[in-house]
């Protein structure tokens, strides 16, 4: 006969939060044996009749295991839980949100402790765990062996996506996505706020949104393509002299409406700069061009 049983591989999870809690879950019906840890008991007391095995504290959950996933509120929170606990050996995963600067001295920290350190950085919602279809994935950086390592059961919550060595890469990438959706969602806060009061249904403007925002997806790509050559001209269709001047329009609109231009103003005012820093040289660029000017001071 064959031996089918298959030892899911142990792990330890500090922070139940409404993600870790969605985290652990997920591993525990995927088969993981997982000892959990929370400051507030009750949240950990929840998860023992799923299977988990609820730690006194956190030194006793870090050692009961050799891969520690941490989830915590933050930052400051991954010093204060685990002050004192000894590291030597283990392998921490970190999906505490964090900033980049953040994670690289979260490797540092953890190096020193005798610990290997993946940061990483969610992109996802608890709901989002472990539902197929949901898109959810996690961006991991840092130690590629413990990566490896550890991939198959990092892969269960969610996809897994690894993005360099350098710690601080995960959660650069996480905030920049996130950022994107930031000034996403403020342009369509606009556009809504601008029919309020109208003869029109938000219902109605809501596929016409979603057909054009899909359709100026293109940018995406352009963008990329135009910050690594740096060529802001060729094959321009709507030049930066061109949006600048249009851009009136949808001032003045919001002005009739009666809506503040606070979230669209920001863009327009850089898009404006760039042109009136050399009229001659930048009119005829693409908008790309302006983001050169965020980098405000960088070296």
């Amino acid at each position: 006969m064959t031996d089918t049983h298959v030892t899911k591989r142990p792990l330890t999870l500090l922070g139940l939060g409404g993600m870790g809690t969605a985290l652990a879950r997920a591993w525990l019906a995927a088969g993981h044996p997982v000892t959990v840890w929370n400051r507030t008991a009750a949240k950990a007391g929840a998860l023992a009749p799923h299977g988990a095995r609820v730690a006194a504290d956190p030194a006793a959950a870090v050692a009961a295991n050799g891969l520690v996933v941490l989830c915590l509120l933050d930052d400051a929170s991954i010093a204060a839980v685990l002050d004192g606990v000894d590291l030597t050996g283990k392998d921490l995963v970190n999906l505490t949100t964090g900033t980049p600067a953040e994670g690289r001295a979260r490797a540092r920290w953890a190096e020193e402790r005798g610990a290997r350190f993946v940061d990483a950085g969610i992109m996802g919602t608890p709901t989002m765990i472990d539902t197929p279809g949901s898109g959810a994935y996690v961006f991991y950086s840092g130690s590629r062996a413990l990566f490896e390592a550890h991939r198959e059961v990092l892969e269960v919550p969610a996809a897994a996506r690894f993005v360099g060595a350098d710690p601080g890469h995960a959660a650069l990438h996480d905030v920049a996505l996130l950022s994107a959706m930031t000034g996403l969602f403020a342009g369509i806060s606009h556009a809504y706020a601008l029919i309020e009061g109208e003869d029109i249904a938000p219902g109605d403007l809501s596929p016409l949104l979603s057909e054009w925002l899909g359709t100026m997806g293109f940018f995406v790509g352009n963008a990329a393509e135009r910050l690594t050559s740096r060529d802001f001209t060729t094959g321009v269709v709507s030049n930066l002299a061109m949006q600048v001047a249009a851009s009136g329009t949808l001032l003045r609109t919001a002005a009739d409406q009666g809506v503040s231009t606070e979230l669209i103003s920001p863009y327009l005012d850089l898009m404006r700069e760039r042109l009136e820093a050399d009229p001659a040289r930048h009119g005829a660029e693409d908008t790309v061009g302006a983001i050169t000017l965020l980098r405000r001071g960088a070296a």
